[in-house]
């Protein structure tokens, strides 16, 4: 990813005053009281690269009940950013699993 992009996209969290919002699902993980709930709700999963596979996984499958599991060669944590095609046609393979 080049300068220029990830500038952009930091920008448009500065600028729309979102970049709090965006981190609020860790700041939710890190202060929950008690065990998490198990949901039955179906859930899609990407990895990416520099993500570790393994405690991802784990983690999921502690709450959440996993249908669709893709672990891609390329991208980051900035997946729709650095690889929108991946992540779009991913998205799409789910939705499609839960949706025939």
């Amino acid at each position: 990813m080049d300068v220029d992009a990830l500038l952009t996209n930091v920008t448009l969290y500065w600028l729309t005053n979102t970049a709090g919002s965006s981190a609020q699902l860790y700041y939710e993980f890190t202060h929950a009281w008690g065990e998490p709930q198990r949901s039955g709700v179906p859930t899609g999963v990407a990895v990416f690269p520099k993500d570790i596979a393994l405690p991802v996984r784990s983690l999921a499958e502690q709450t959440d009940t996993v249908t669709h599991w893709t672990e891609f060669d390329r991208g980051g944590h900035f997946a729709a950013l650095e690889t929108p095609d991946l992540l779009v046609d991913d998205v799409r393979a789910f939705f499609r699993s839960i949706c025939p």
